[in-house]
C-alpha cells in the first residue's frame, strides 16, 4: 500500500519570513496537494533564545497571503497535536535516554569556559570522533562520577556519538545517490542542558510521530542529513524514513552565494514575503506584499526560482502549479534570484486581472494614501484604463491619483516652448464639441477634424491635451483620459490649463 503524503513546513519563529523559507512552504503545499496529501505546519521553537514575539502569527499572516493554508498547524488542529515543538518538550528526553542507553549518544559536562579554552587550543575545534577522548563526558569518565555528576543536577547536555569510519548514503529526490563519510561528521548537541531538544533530535522525533512521508527542505541542510539518517535508524524507525528532497538554493543576482536580507537591502529589494517589524529594535524590513507584489505573482515567481514543467510557459496560478508539479522537474544547481523579472510576472498578473478582483487592493492603497474612494464602478473603469502600465500594485497611486484630483501643477517646460495663441484657440472651440454622450473614438474624429480646419498637425496638440488633462507626459490614452473624467471635468480641466499656459 502507497504511503500517504503528509509533508510538512517547519519553520523557527525568530523574525521574517525570508522568500526562500515561503519557496519550501510551495514546494511541500504543491507536492501535497497534487497527492491529495496534507500540508503542515509545524512551529520549530525549540530554542527558546532565538524565540521572538510574534514571529509565528506573522508566518502563519504570510501563509495566508499566498494561499497555502495548512492543513494542520498550531492554529486550526489536527489529529497529530500539539504542533508547537516547544510544547512536545516531554516527549524528547525519552529518546535521548534511549540513546544514550544503547551506546549512540554520550552526556557532555563541558562547561562553555572549558569549549572556549578548546577552540584557542585547537583551530577549527568541532567536538567529535578526534576530539572527544579529550573532553569531560560520559565516554571518559567513571561511570561512577556520570553518576555523581547527575545526581548533583550538573548541567551537560546529550550529544550523537557518530560512528567511525562508516558511510551514511541515502537517495535525494533531486540529487540522487548522497553519501558522507562519518569520520567528517561531528557529534552534534540532541539535548540541550534547559532540557530541550536541538533541531537534530526534535525533527526526527516529530517527523515520526506526525508520520511524515516527504522531507522537502533547503540544501543548506544537506550536512546535518547524516545524523538525521543515524537517528531514524538508531531510533529504530528506518524502516519508515521519509524521502528526502532538498531544494536548491536562491542565490544573489550575480549567482555568488545565497541571497540574504543584507543583499536585498544593499540592492533596493525585498526579500522577506510581507513587511516586517523587528519588535526589539523597532527596525522594519519590507516585505512584496507591502511593495505591490499581487500573492499570485509572488507564488509564481518562487515556483520559477528552480523548477519548470520542461516547457516555455512561465504564467503559472496555482491550480496550474499543482496540477504540473513535479520533483523530477526541481533542479540541482541554484537559481540566481533577478528583481526586474520578479517585477515582470507581477506586470503580467496585474494587466491579467480583472478590475474587480483589483478594486479592493487599490481602494485600500488610496486609503492609505489619504484618499478614500466611494464609487466603485468609476474606479473599475480606471483601473481597466490603466493596469496595463502597472508594474506594483502602488503604481495605480500615481498612475491614476489624476482621475481623481485635478492637476495643481504642469509640465510647463513640455509646452511652453512651442504654445500660441491659435493653440489657446483650438482648444476654447474643441470645448464646445465635448459631450458625455461621445466614445473616445468620437472625441478623437472630432478633435482631429477640428485641428485640420485650425491647420494644425493633431500631434502638435496631443501632448498639450495631455498635460491638460493629467499634468505631466503619462497615461493612458488621452481620449479614454476624457470620457472617463466626463465632459465637465474635461472642459473644466482644459480651462484651468489654458490660464496656467498662458
Amino acid at each position: 500500500m502507497e504511503k500517504k503524503v503528509r509533508v510538512r513546513f517547519a519553520p523557527s519563529p525568530t523574525g521574517g519570513l525570508h522568500l526562500g523559507g515561503v519557496r519550501t512552504a510551495l514546494f511541500n503545499y504543491l507536492f501535497a496537494k497534487k497527492h491529495n496529501g496534507t500540508f503542515i505546519l509545524r512551529v520549530e521553537d525549540t530554542d527558546q533564545t532565538r524565540f521572538v514575539e510574534g514571529a509565528e502569527e506573522y508566518i502563519v499572516s504570510c501563509l495566508k497571503w499566498c494561499g497555502m493554508s495548512p492543513d494542520e498547524s498550531p492554529q486550526t488542529g489536527g489529529p497529530f497535536e500539539p504542533y508547537r515543538q516547544s510544547e512536545r518538550k516531554a516527549t524528547y528526553k525519552q529518546y535521548a535516554d534511549q540513546l544514550i542507553a544503547d551506546g549512540y549518544a554520550y552526556y557532555a559536562f563541558d562547561t562553555p569556559e572549558e569549549l572556549d579554552v578548546k577552540r584557542k587550543e585547537i583551530p577549527n575545534f568541532t567536538y567529535g570522533l578526534a576530539t572527544r577522548g579529550e573532553m569531560r563526558n560520559s565516554l571518559t569518565l567513571t561511570e561512577a562520577e556520570v553518576n555523581a555528576l547527575l545526581a548533583e543536577n550538573t548541567p551537560h547536555v546529550v550529544r550523537i556519538k557518530m560512528p567511525a569510519n562508516e558511510t551514511v548514503s541515502f537517495t535525494d529526490l533531486i540529487r540522487g545517490h548522497v553519501s558522507f563519510d562519518t569520520n567528517l561528521v561531528d557529534d552534534k548537541v540532541l539535548l540541550k542542558a534547559d532540557g530541550m531538544p536541538t533541531y537534530h533530535l526534535a525533527v526526527v522525533a516529530d517527523d515520526k510521530a506526525m508520520e511524515i512521508s516527504h522531507i522537502f527542505r533547503g540544501e543548506e541542510w544537506l550536512p546535518s542529513a547524516p545524523i538525521h539518517i543515524l537517528l531514524w535508524r538508531y531510533l529504530g524507525w528506518e524502516d519508515v524514513m521519509p524521502q528526502w528532497v532538498h531544494l536548491p538554493l536562491i542565490l544573489k543576482p550575480d549567482g555568488n552565494g545565497k541571497l540574504s536580507k543584507r543583499d536585498g537591502d544593499r540592492l533596493g529589494f525585498p526579500v522577506y514575503a510581507q513587511n516586517w517589524t523587528d519588535p526589539k529594535s523597532g527596525d522594519l524590513t519590507k516585505g512584496f506584499k507591502e511593495l505591490g507584489f499581487m500573492p499570485e505573482a509572488f507564488v509564481n515567481l518562487l515556483a520559477m526560482l528552480g523548477w519548470n514543467d520542461g516547457t516555455d510557459q512561465e504564467i503559472f496560478s496555482m491550480a496550474d502549479l499543482v496540477e504540473k508539479f513535479s520533483v523530477e522537474r526541481i533542479s540541482k544547481a541554484g537559481a540566481k534570484f533577478d528583481f526586474e523579472k520578479a517585477k515582470w510576472y507581477n506586470h503580467e498578473w496585474i494587466k491579467n486581472a480583472d478590475a474587480k478582483t483589483l478594486l479592493p487592493i487599490v481602494k485600500d492603497a488610496f486609503a492609505v494614501q489619504g484618499t478614500e474612494i466611494t464609487e466603485d464602478a468609476y474606479l473599475e473603469k480606471i483601473i481597466d484604463l490603466i493596469k496595463d502600465r502597472c508594474h506594483l500594485l502602488t503604481d495605480f497611486i500615481p498612475q491614476s491619483a489624476y482621475f481623481f484630483i485635478a492637476p495643481q501643477e504642469y509640465d510647463l517646460p513640455a509646452v511652453k516652448p512651442k504654445w500660441t495663441a491659435e493653440k489657446a484657440e483650438f482648444f476654447n472651440a474643441y470645448t464646445s464639441l465635448i459631450s458625455d454622450e461621445l466614445p473616445a473614438t468620437v472625441l478623437e474624429e472630432k478633435f482631429k477634424e477640428l485641428a485640420a480646419t485650425h491647420n494644425f498637425k493633431p500631434g502638435e496638440l496631443m501632448l498639450p491635451f495631455r498635460i491638460m488633462l493629467v499634468g505631466g507626459k503619462f497615461g493612458p490614452g488621452v481620449f479614454d483620459i476624457a470620457v472617463a473624467l466626463g465632459a465637465a471635468e474635461t472642459i473644466q480641466r482644459i480651462k484651468n490649463a489654458l490660464s496656467a499656459f498662458e
